[in-house]
């Protein structure tokens, strides 16, 4: 085939290419265009895309030399996939799925752009949301997902042009201010953000109440790096949630101490669990009505470097931020074990021994697989009471379902603890069939001269006797508490100073019989009494 014949040939390809081939003239004529270059002819210009019915035609624009005159090529392709996939990339790396929210990427590349030698001041707020995780578990993670896509619906809504509003994950929010003007404006924009969070929310049918604890850090008062202003604005914040929740805190430098000792703290607890300083301290049941002792909680406490033996305090709190507690239950299982013999001895072979397990263990189903797994081993797992706080009960499916029948096959019981403050009491009372109702000590303190506390006990006491739980109060302390759970309650069981205070496992002593100098039995003011742990004592001696 000669070249003249092929020049029909080339021409017919040159038409039907995917790509786009325009060649212009000095004076921007078309010259020549094929049938997909005459999309573009009449827009060719260098590095610019052109959308021709929704999609994407990018162009490549290059001179020619020609003898008689210069020509301008144009290349156009249709590039409509790669902008799609540089797109999806682009929300993946940069936004938060759920919310749509830019992303914590996408803030410190903002945050690089607004630092400068001639930057102006802008704030950093830094929203955490106050019990997400009981919502999540009461209303479920669909529901608490719409919440939160509400939650960055109405911050957005506070939103300046300038202003960016991002999700970090979980239940936490940044609010990246700027500029910021005068302090009063800023304190009052951000406490207007903040009862807007109080207002409720309406999700999958749902009335939400729900509010965040705030904390603000200021650029460059605070920090002139990203890390270091959001480290601030989190310590604010969580000195905000620990004096009011649902508050607004700013960074002053009286803070950082804080953060220190938070720091040392941490620390001091790794190695405290590492070294296996942290011990038991046990502390008796008692039937007052019958003078005896009917079971043992097993508390928790820290032997530290000094041997002095210190309350759990904030470091339970801070064992569960750490993901160190089943560590430490495991811990705290294990000696009860080895010390079985002793606390035989101090109360009795048929005293029931009651572990502590925090709500976010117990709705922890593998964790739990292990504990009970654990207390099964010993032989007698009938004798253990697993005391839950109200919130283990809140994800109720969750614990009715997976939770409450490895407990029932073992044989332990359960003990609702700290009943009447937590978030849903009769919820759980309808719920979760419970062995045991261990009523709070705020409604014990006084009682005999607090007659709302009066009515609410007396409620309990009856709820726990249509429902089949034994009842027992908690912290009681004084002559006039007992006296009048005697005369005007039906409740036989007590848990307190008044009968003992919790004794480490060296200060256990043999139990000989209480005997009618104990305060197991009603006492008269004018007769001396001898506490329970005190009359122990004075019997092994």
């Amino acid at each position: 085939m000669t070249v003249a014949e092929k020049q029909p040939l080339l021409a017919d390809l040159l038409q039907a290419a995917p790509f786009g081939l325009t060649v212009l003239s000095q004076a921007g004529d078309v010259v020549y265009a094929n049938r997909a270059g005459t999309i573009a002819a009449g827009n060719i210009t260098p590095a610019k895309d052109l959308i021709v019915d929704g999609r994407v035609i990018r162009t490549l624009r290059f001179d020619v030399a020609d003898q008689e005159a210069p020509l301008t090529v144009a290349l156009s392709l249709d590039v409509t996939d790669q902008c799609e996939l540089e797109n999806d990339l682009f929300q993946q790396a940069f936004f938060d799925e759920l919310t749509g929210l830019p992303n914590r990427a996408l803030m410190e590349r903002s945050f690089t752009d607004l630092i400068g030698a001639d930057s102006a001041p802008f704030a950093l707020a830094f929203i955490d949301l106050d019990g997400f995780k009981h919502i999540n578990d009461y209303y479920g993670h669909t529901v608490g997902d719409l919440l939160l896509g509400k939650i960055a619906t109405r911050l957005s809504g506070y939103l300046r042009p300038t202003d960016m509003l991002v999700r970090i994950g979980g239940d936490e929010f940044v609010l990246l201010i700027s500029p910021v003007g005068a302090m009063e404006e800023l304190a009052s924009d951000i406490e207007r953000v903040s009862q807007s969070l109080k207002e409720p929310f309406y999700a999958d049918g749902f009335e939400i109440f729900s509010s965040a604890s705030i904390g603000v850090s200021l650029y460059p008062k605070d920090g002139t790096t990203f890390d270091l202003l959001r480290t601030n604005a989190d310590s604010a914040m969580y000195r905000s949630k620990g004096s009011a929740k649902g508050s607004v805190k700013f960074f002053d430098r009286s803070m950082e101490h804080a953060i220190a000792e938070r720091t040392r703290l941490e620390q001091r607890l790794r190695f405290a669990i590492r070294d296996k300083r942290l011990c038991c301290a046990y502390q008796p049941k008692v039937d007052f009505r019958s003078g005896t002792t009917v079971g043992v909680e097993v508390l928790l406490r820290w032997r530290d470097e000094d041997g002095v033996i210190q309350a759990p305090g904030d470091f339970i709190e801070l064992a569960l931020e750490l993901g160190l507690m089943n560590e430490v239950t495991h811990l705290i299982l294990t000696e009860t074990i080895d010390s079985v013999d002793r606390i035989n001895d101090a109360f009795g072979h048929e005293a029931s021994i009651s572990i502590n397990v925090a709500a976010k263990q117990a709705g922890d189903p593998r964790f739990m697989r292990s504990l009970i797994d654990s207390i099964d081993a010993i032989g007698y797992p009938d004798r253990f009471m697993l005391e839950l706080t109200e919130e283990a009960f809140l994800a109720k499916s969750n614990f009715q379902d997976r939770i409450l029948p490895m407990i029932r096959e073992i044989g332990a019981r359960v003990s609702i603890d700290d009943f009447g403050v937590g978030y849903s009491s009769l919820s759980a009372l309808a719920d979760i069939t419970a062995d045991e109702i261990k009523v709070d000590r705020s409604f014990i303190t006084d009682v005999h001269r607090r007659p709302r506390s009066q009515s609410i006990l007396k409620a309990i006491e009856s709820l726990g006797q249509l429902l089949g739980m034994s009842v027992i109060v908690e912290g009681v302390e004084t002559f006039e508490e007992l006296t009048y759970l005697l005369a005007a309650t039906r409740i036989s069981c007590a848990q307190g100073y008044y009968f003992g205070k919790p004794l480490l496992l060296e200060d256990l002593k043999p139990a000989y019989g209480l005997g009618n100098d104990s305060r197991a039995i009603l006492p008269t003011r004018g007769t001396p009494v001898t506490r329970i742990a005190s009359a122990r004592a004075s019997h092994s001696r």
